[in-house]
């Protein structure tokens, strides 16, 4: 969607918050031997608490309030019975909508001491994302974000995810503009329009270049398999940059 009001912007803070908060209730409240169907059981009773609709479920029949994923599990993670520990590195998503507006934020959280690797890809992948929420703002060329985060990538020899993309989010999950690469590109002449509200999340990998869909229709895995992070955050296009909606509070 394009902001053209105060009041859109205010009901797009609203569940902004509402989706941080919860994301961030999960992952404080995450520990070893709880399984991922009992923390998708938190987001859904905050979710709920606040009045707001779980989007992957209402929008496309996902299984789950939230979407967990577990290591080798990349996105689109289904909550189940398995059982998280010590070591894990466990991703976030949080989705929903309030009111007929839609925010949508995700993190990478490691349970207990991780590999130190694991724990600089992690802090690269929150940076990954807060250079590419750099390049927004009004008439900046869409290509931008994903140019600077391969430029970041590339440095510190990290592969990008390459076939899941940010997207316009606001009255829908997944509005125009449908795809954001947030790795390189040449061939995007698209430029941001003021008020446009979109998210930023690249994937992040060791190694990883592709997501492909495992059994059960849902769960993505990278090709070839390697350790992989994402950060999201819900934006909106402004003169001065970008203002980040998906903000506890």
């Amino acid at each position: 969607m394009t902001i053209t009001k105060q009041d859109e912007l205010l009901g797009l803070k609203e569940i902004g918050r509402i989706v941080a908060n919860t994301m961030h209730a999960m992952a404080q409240a995450m520990e070893p031997g709880m399984t991922t169907r009992d923390l998708d059981a938190i987001g859904a009773r905050l979710l709920d608490q606040e009045g707001a609709v779980p989007a992957p479920n209402s929008e496309y029949g996902f299984p789950g309030a939230t979407c967990i994923s577990v290591n080798e599990e990349i996105a689109h993670g289904i909550p189940g019975e398995r059982v998280i520990a010590t070591g894990d590195l466990v991703n976030i998503d949080v989705s929903a909508s309030k009111n007929g507006f839609f925010a949508d934020t995700g993190a990478s959280f490691r349970v207990g001491r991780v590999d130190p690797a694991l724990g600089r890809l992690c802090r690269d992948g929150k940076r990954a994302m807060e250079i590419g929420i750099a390049q927004v703002g009004s008439n900046k060329p869409l290509a931008g974000i994903g140019n600077a985060i391969g430029k970041f990538a590339k440095a510190r020899d990290y592969t990008l995810i390459r076939n899941l993309a940010s997207h316009g989010v606001g009255r829908s999950l997944h509005e125009y503009p449908e795809s954001v690469a947030t790795w390189p590109t040449r061939n995007d002449t698209r430029r941001i329009t003021k008020g446009l509200v979109l998210t930023v999340e690249p994937f992040l990998s060791m190694g990883g270049h592709e997501a492909v869909e495992g059994d059960d229709g849902w769960t993505l895995y990278s090709q070839p398999s390697a350790p992989v992070v994402q950060y999201e955050h819900t934006v909106v296009a402004t003169d001065r940059g970008a203002i980040v909606v998906t903000l506890p509070g």
